[in-house]
């Protein structure tokens, strides 16, 4: 009887792990300038696009987005988050840039690095502004 009761902790412990979960992404991307207005237009397609966007901004060379992605894990969220600019630049208008950062976390661990005054700020104001 007890081995029984053993293993349900565990089973619980592969059931939670088998759902999503909230990943922090910060995509950047960088290229030959565009014009800004055209830029924030397409970035603001892209918001309209994809429900968990936080916040971008942008220069005429280079953006960096925000958002939260749902995903079992950071693997999967990653693998999202890769696809994100590529899959939406036909859609969205972006410039054919390149993704040249990722950083994914867990929303355990951005709440814990902003607790301790680590990392950036939470996105407020929330939308697509200039750097």
């Amino acid at each position: 009887m007890a081995g029984v009761q053993g293993t349900a902790p565990l089973a619980r412990r592969e059931r939670e792990h088998d759902l999503p979960r909230l990943w922090h992404v910060v995509l950047n991307v960088a290229g030959p300038e565009v014009p800004p207005p055209e830029l924030r237009r397409g970035l603001e397609r892209l918001a309209e696009d994809h429900p968990f966007l936080l916040t971008s901004r942008y220069a005429p060379d280079h953006a960096e987005i925000r958002y939260w992605e749902e995903a079992r894990t950071l693997h999967d969220a990653a693998a999202l988050a890769l696809r994100l600019w590529g899959e939406h630049r036909r859609t969205a208008q972006l410039p054919a840039w390149e993704i040249v950062g990722l950083e994914v976390i867990s929303r355990e661990t951005y709440h814990q690095r902003l607790a301790e005054g680590y990392g950036p700020p939470p996105a407020v104001p929330i939308g697509v502004h200039p750097y």
